[in-house]
């Protein structure tokens, strides 16, 4: 069974091939994703790989964890699942700041 990575402080130059080719070196790789702003499309500086077992996974966490990669240390470790209800984030409640609309 495949297991999810999540790879952070990756410099905005580094592409999905770039980091294929990194995590190649230890073990089979199914995907990879590099997030990107969906606005500009430029990366937003993590991704997710995809490695094809737990054991490849793990050996990818200890060999590639604070490896320096384009002048950054990557931060490699398992990926969380996403949480349900979508975007987290503060709420706001009452009527949205502004000032007081007392008559």
């Amino acid at each position: 069974m495949s297991t999810k990575l999540y790879v952070g402080n990756l410099s905005f130059q580094t592409s999905s091939g770039d980091l294929e080719q990194l995590f190649v070196g230890v073990g089979a790789v199914e995907s990879v994703n590099v997030i990107t702003d969906r606005d500009t499309g430029r990366s937003r500086g993590f991704a997710f790989v995809e490695m094809a077992s737990q054991a490849e996974a793990e050996e990818a966490i200890k060999q590639l964890n604070g490896k320096d990669v384009d002048g950054r240390s990557l931060t490699v470790n398992a990926a969380r699942p996403r949480e349900e209800g979508g975007r987290g984030g503060s709420s706001r409640g009452g009527n949205g700041g502004g000032y007081n609309k007392r008559w």
